[in-house]
């Protein structure tokens, strides 16, 4: 097997080879150098070549959005009675995880690390509601870490603000690229969500947040009432006084003040004409994207992400597989077929948001996402089985296979013979 770390240059040469930046090159190539790019093209490679056949060479895939403490997990949770239903479960299986569960969570992260890069993913965006002290260690994609917090009284906000400013000072100085994210607005009071973002923007950090997830979520922002009301009494976490919410447009405003912020999931915002999020969005797409996870979705809405939607308001849209808490698996190509077999995009625009606009989303658009000279070696192959003229269509295929992922001209997954 050639070694592309090696100092010498390797090239691999396929059927085709997608840059996403420009054409596809049929016949094309690629040659690596200390772990990066350092040319590529069609047809005549400058040197000794190592032919993968009927194979197609593509930036790594990216993984807007995931949740990796839950990778341990051999099936979704139930989504019977919605979003309410399917957190009560989350809430449940946390509380009931072991005594070692620091333990717990490090192997399942390391499992979802792994399988991501299995799955063709050199780089992801974890929330993370607790830090693993030896995260920049462990091998597998590339990850930015957007720290979560979570609160809704006054004591529980005070206490999540500072477990998170500490982790996020403990992974700075390990050099692991972080961000910032408050949960949800039915799930963070409002004092708590400002003060997280503001002390992002402090330090020039990205921010993720869950909105629009459900039907019943602009509801409960407005009156304190319904199924949500229900399950944070049920779990005790419902403070008097009542806490202070703000709806999702006034979030998109808060996320757009800093350099980069991804909305997520966002299945039920600008639905209708009172609603002024779509149009929030639309005017700050210089710094706000949508990351959707289609499975996830599907599950707990059944029904697809509103991908039309926010593509016709000129939004960029980032693919993600959220969690195994909700997803059958972390394959970031499942999550494109999703898509297109729901009409939703073509395969070429489905890549795209798994690699161009998902590197974009977590800010790692210089390092991942593309092909080109002097970025690092991040790069997947695949093998189809099934003959097709449109290599993205092909790239999706679900008999198609992934051969081989490398980061940084590391390989982390895989084999190329």
């Amino acid at each position: 097997m050639a070694r592309v770390r090696d100092a010498a240059t390797v090239i691999l040469k396929a059927r085709v080879v997608l840059p996403m930046r420009g054409p596809p090159l049929d016949g094309g190539w690629v040659a690596l150098a200390r772990g990066r790019i350092v040319a590529l093209g069609r047809r005549s490679p400058p040197g000794p070549t190592q032919d993968l056949g009927n194979a197609i060479i593509l930036p790594g895939l990216v993984n807007a959005h995931t949740h990796l403490e839950f990778s341990d997990l051999v099936e979704p949770l139930s989504a019977e009675a919605g979003l309410p239903g399917w957190i009560r479960r989350v809430v449940a299986l946390r509380r009931g995880r072991p005594v070692d569960h620091g333990d717990a969570v490090r192997r399942a992260i390391v499992s979802g690390l792994q399988e991501s890069a299995a799955c063709g993913v050199t780089a992801l965006g974890e929330i993370a509601t607790a830090v693993l002290p030896d995260l920049h260690r462990l091998p597998g994609p590339r990850i930015r870490v957007y720290r979560e917090v979570i609160g809704l009284s006054d004591a529980a906000a005070a206490a999540s603000l500072a477990a998170a400013g500490r982790d996020l000072d403990r992974l700075t100085a390990a050099g692991v690229p972080v961000g910032v994210s408050p949960h949800a607005p039915y799930s963070v009071d409002r004092h708590l969500g400002r003060e997280i973002l503001a002390h992002g923007r402090r330090r020039g950090l990205p921010a993720a947040m869950h909105l629009g997830e459900s039907g019943v979520e602009a509801a409960f922002l407005t009156n304190g009432t319904g199924p949500f009301r229900e399950l944070f009494e049920e779990l005790g976490v419902w403070p008097t006084p009542q806490p202070r919410l703000l709806p999702a447009e006034e979030w998109i405003s808060q996320l757009a003040r800093g350099p980069r912020g991804i909305v997520v999931h966002g299945t039920f915002l600008g639905t209708s004409f009172e609603d002024r999020s779509l149009a929030r969005l639309a005017r700050h797409r210089n710094r706000l994207c949508v990351a959707v996870c289609p499975r996830t979705t599907r599950l707990l809405s059944g029904s697809a992400p509103p991908v039309a939607r926010y593509l016709d308001a000129g939004i960029r849209v980032a693919i993600g597989t959220d969690s195994r808490a909700s997803n059958p698996d972390l394959s970031v190509l499942s999550e494109c077929r999703t898509l297109v077999d729901a009409g939703a995009c073509s395969p070429a625009e489905a890549v795209r948001m798994a690699t161009v606009d998902a590197a974009w989303a977590i800010a790692f658009e210089r390092r991942s996402g593309i092909l080109a000279p002097g970025r690092p070696a991040d790069i997947a192959i695949l093998r189809p089985v099934s003959p097709n003229d449109d290599p993205f269509a092909a790239a999706i295929d679900p008999a198609t296979r992934v051969d081989a992922t490398f980061r940084g001209g590391r390989l982390i997954a895989g084999s190329i013979g």
